[in-house]
Order: C-alpha cells, then structure tokens, then sequence
C-alpha cells in the first residue's frame, strides 16, 4: 500500500490554518479592547493607541481573507494536480521555442519562469492593496505607483540574472553529487549565503534606496564613541532612504570580521528628537552582537540547511512519494519542492523554536543596553517607535508566543524595569 503523501500533506495544511486561524481570532479580540494594556497607561498616548488600534484591526481583517485564499490556493494547486500539469506545459513550452526538453535545466528554468508570472499575477492585488489602502489608510504609504512597480521590475530582473546559474548549480549537484550530496548541497548553499549577505548591501540594496554617510554631529560621534567603547570594528554608519518608501523606521548592521557597517533609516532619526534614543537603539542592536547572537543564529540556520538536505537524499528517489503528487519523473526540483511540502510540520515546530530564541535574544540585547546606562533612553526609544510605527498594543498571548520573534513593547519594559532595579 502506498502511503497517501499527498493527502497528509494537504490534511496538515488545513489543520495548521485551523489553528493559525484560532490564534487570529484570539488576536483579533485583543486587538479589538478599547483600553491601553495597565502598563503603558500614562506612557502611550490615547491618539496614537486609537490610530494603533484602527490600523491593526485594518491589518488583521486584510490577514484573515489573505489566509483564507491562499490556503484555497495552494490546496487546489496541489490536490488537483496543477503542478505536474504545469510541469507538461512547461516542457511543451521548450519545444515550441524550438529548445530540448529533455534537459532538466531549461525545463526547470521554464517551469519556475511560469511560475514567477503566476505568483506575480496573484500576489500584485494583495500587495496593491496593502501598500496604497492600507498603508496609505494610516499615513505610512510613501511609494507613488510608478516606483512600486519600478521595485517589482528591479526585482524580476534581479531573478532572472541571479536565478538560472543558482539552479543549474543545484541541479548539477544532485545529478553528480554521489554519496556526499547531502555536504555538497549544504556547502554550496554556504558560500551562497555568504556572498550574497556581503554582496546584497553593497551592489543589491543600493539599486532601490539611497544610502549616504550620516552627516557629521553629535549623533555620529556619540555612536562612533559607542562603537569604539565596545571594540566594534566599525567602518561606515550610513543614513537610508526608507522614507521615499514608508514611514516605518528601522537600523541594522551588517558585514563580516573587521568591515561592519551600521544603517539607519532617516525615518528612525526623525521619529527620535533625542539623539540619546537613537543611540539607545544602537546600544541594543550593538547588544546582538557582542553577544553573538547573529553568529549563533547564522550556526542554528546552517544545522538546519544541513539536515534539511540530509532529509531530501533519503527520499529524493522515491518514486512513490512523486506518484503521490502526481508526477511519473523525478526532477531535482520538483523533488526538492515536494519534500519542503512533506516536513511542514518539522518546519513549523523549528519556526516556534526559532521564535523562543529570538525573543530571549532580544530580552538580552535591552539588557546589554541597559547595562551601558540607556535604560531610560532605551525605554523612550521603544516608546517612540511603538507611537510613530503604531505598532499592536494590545497582543494575545498565546498569539505573539507562536508569531512573533520581538517581545510584545509591555514584557521589555517590564523586563527592562527589572533590569533596571537589579542594576541600582
């Protein structure tokens, strides 16, 4: 008897948007209580926690039909066999154009090209409506229609210089890989990793916003003396232009050994009038990594890509887990995909953990800053990005354990008041 891959694939789909769908609608409620949570009584505004409130019940009713579609979506696609149809088509497509479709490569190039305009076409009404209802509903929408499909023409582009040498890469491997294809794959995926983190922000990003030196003055000398205190090799503090964007402010870092570098969004530095709150906020992303949490991070995610791959050798050849969904051959990527489908649970349950992590990372990187003495600054830093971003203030427990890897604005106060008590 042939194990129904297929049907358990789908059957724990549903059941995952079933209680996806729960914790929504726990979220929702609490999103929907009229009153401040006790402990940003008196530190959140009334006006701004009514905006807040008014664009996250927006967001949530937008969450609720997105995940009912996509759900029906991705059911049909697999229940009625569209991905082994398109597979046919695909192919049809190459001889039509007068190429082999025998060749794995081009056949799967041909494939995933189909399926980039299709996810483009289906996806594009979500995104329209997000960015310029949504977002411009509540004042963070800052892109003009020309220059939101501009990014998506970037971005198309980009998949298709970039795409087709990683997947003939990948194809190569699986076809020649032997023995060792589970080390080979995660090796290649390796070097790939890292030379996109060091090519993204330098070559990729620029092409859709500007990055230029912050100026010099006090904020750039304050966070120059922060870096040079904590032995930071930092090399370039840039100012990004994610206002032409969106209102939504943010910074990070980014680079490898002794070339870090350190961006923040001009939005950030608008939002914060006190330049001791935007260094607080340095203090804590600068917090992840003396502690070395992104090099714990990047070590979890390449165990995982490892296992991941080790996972696809063993059943890369089944032949009936490629019945199952429809398919009489074996291609390297529709295997690949169709093994991604077959360990959603795994995933799910890493995600949850990866969650876990992450919110104690961040406990720990406010306690870094507060160390430093930004405990206050630090505070009225959240508090000002929590305002301006109108960021949830009312969030479900059981909701923002499963979702989200940053700790709700009310547990890091409370814990930075901990802290804060322990340091006196």
């Amino acid at each position: 008897m042939v194990f129904p891959y297929l049907e358990s694939v789908i059957g724990f789909m549903i059941l995952v948007y079933i209680f996806e769908t729960y914790l929504d609608i726990r979220q929702h409620a609490a999103l929907k209580l009229t009153t401040l949570p006790k402990p940003l009584e008196g530190v959140i505004s009334n006006e701004k926690f009514v905006k807040s409130r008014a664009y996250s019940l927006d967001k949530s009713h937008f969450h609720f039909v997105h995940e009912v579609i996509t759900v029906i979506m991705d059911t049909a696609i697999l229940y009625f066999g569209v991905l082994p149809f398109f597979w046919g088509k695909s192919g049809d497509f190459l001889v039509y154009l007068g190429l082999n479709a025998e060749n794995e490569i081009f056949h799967t190039l041909s494939f995933l090209g189909g399926i980039m305009i299709w996810s483009q076409i289906t996806d594009l009404p979500f995104s329209i409506y997000s960015t310029f209802v949504i977002e411009a509903r509540h004042g963070f929408n800052k892109l003009t229609k020309w220059l939101f499909f501009k990014d998506i023409i970037k971005g198309l582009i980009l998949t298709i210089i970039l795409g087709p040498p990683i997947v003939a890469a990948i194809i190569y491997i699986v076809q020649t890989g032997g023995p060792y294809l589970a080390i080979y794959l995660w090796g290649f995926m390796f070097v790939l990793s890292v030379v996109m983190m060091t090519v993204y922000p330098i070559l990729i990003a620029p092409l859709f916003n500007k990055f230029t030196p912050l100026p010099d003055g006090p904020l750039r000398h304050q966070i120059e003396e922060l870096a040079s205190s904590l032995k930071f090799p930092l090399k370039k503090l840039f100012v990004v232009d994610g206002s032409t964007r969106s209102s939504h402010s943010n910074a990070y870092m980014y680079g490898f050994f002794k070339n870090k570098r350190i961006v923040l969004y001009d939005t950030l530095i608008q939002q914060c009038k006190n330049e001791e709150e935007v260094v607080a906020v340095i203090a804590h992303e600068l917090g992840h990594w003396k502690l070395n949490h992104t090099l714990y991070s990047f070590f979890v995610v390449q165990v995982l890509t490892f296992l991941q791959f080790g996972g696809y050798t063993l059943v890369r050849n089944s032949k009936d887990l490629f019945l199952s969904f429809g398919f009489d051959t074996q291609p390297v990527l529709i295997g690949l995909i169709i093994f991604q489908h077959t360990v959603i649970p795994f995933q799910h349950v890493v995600s949850f953990g990866l969650n876990l992590v992450s919110r104690a990372f961040e406990f720990q990187a406010d306690a870094f800053a507060n160390n430093l003495g930004f405990s206050k600054s630090l505070r009225a830093g959240l508090v000002k990005l929590q305002e301006e971003n109108l960021s949830t203030m009312n969030t479900d427990p059981w909701y923002s354990t499963y979702h989200y890897s940053h700790p709700p604005l009310v547990e890091r106060l409370s814990a930075l008041d901990k802290a804060e008590k322990k340091t006196d």
